[in-house]
């Protein structure tokens, strides 16, 4: 039995919790919360399951910790998780897109022997970028385009009036890394497609805004030695959240179905 912990106890831990309730192999082993949180994480875990706050309470040594929490815990407890040796999947990719947070954790993982998994989240195709990676990859272009309600509470409020738009419009155009460290509630597909393949400075980010679309649609376009491909989602969110996406839910539960399954693809 692999025991995990989870941190957080928002939309997408509640979605790894109820999947993980049928399959064998896997249990919750505890759940790491902010003070406060502890009615939203009896609620969603049941009153069994222990809680903690920090990496020193923890009550036992799990074989994965996944982040279902945000970019503000994996700066948190990232660090000391990876120091203790112990495996870390996140879904907070955007948060790598500062340099030292990425160096820090790479240290910690690396003087460890624990590993930093970044689970697909909301897009796909991201093997295809790190195969291509290896022979050649050239250039790569992200679109993600959301309603314009979506982009509320970001830059885009900004540059756009949001409220009364009647075309799709592009409100950020610059690298990966700008993208996710100024729309950091938006922007973690474009940093994991930075991370799958050309890096945070080389990987194109196009954001817009359309009224026209009342689903999320990411896109990457891809060319190198090995040809060219493009890859086009459209994506739900998860009926707890509107702003969580379903996809990245399923993704996180992959990831800890690929940790007990005897043939992983």
């Amino acid at each position: 039995m692999k025991k995990i912990a989870i941190i957080g106890c928002g939309a997408i831990a509640g979605f790894v919790a109820r999947s993980l309730d049928t399959e064998a192999g896997i249990s919750v082993a505890f759940v790491v919360i902010q003070p406060g949180a502890e009615p939203d994480a009896k609620a969603v875990f049941g009153h069994g399951t222990p809680l903690c706050f920090t990496v020193e309470d923890f009550p036992c040594r799990p074989d994965l910790v996944l982040d279902c929490a945000g970019h503000a815990a994996l700066i948190q407890h990232g660090e000391q998780i990876l120091a203790a040796g112990i495996d870390l999947a996140t879904v907070s990719s955007g948060a790598l897109a500062d340099a030292r947070l990425l160096q820090r954790l790479s240290v910690a993982a690396e003087s460890s022997a624990a590993q930093l998994r970044v689970v697909s989240g909301a897009i796909g195709a991201l093997d295809v970028l790190s195969a291509a990676r290896v022979g050649g990859l050239k250039s790569v272009i992200y679109r993600g385009r959301k309603p314009p309600a979506s982009w509320l509470g970001s830059p885009a409020e900004d540059r756009l009036d949001l409220a009364n738009l009647t075309t799709a419009s592009v409100h950020f155009s610059g690298t990966a890394r700008e993208a996710a460290l100024a729309y950091p509630k938006n922007a973690n597909v474009a940093a994991s497609v930075a991370l799958a393949g050309l890096g945070f400075d080389d990987t194109q980010v196009e954001l817009i805004a359309d009224p026209d679309v009342t689903e999320n649609i990411h896109e990457v376009l891809a060319e190198g030695d090995f040809g060219s491909f493009e890859f086009r989602v459209r994506g739900r969110s998860l009926p707890d959240n509107p702003k969580s996406s379903a996809l990245a839910a399923m993704s996180a539960v992959r990831e800890l179905l690929n940790r007990v399954s005897p043939l992983v693809v």
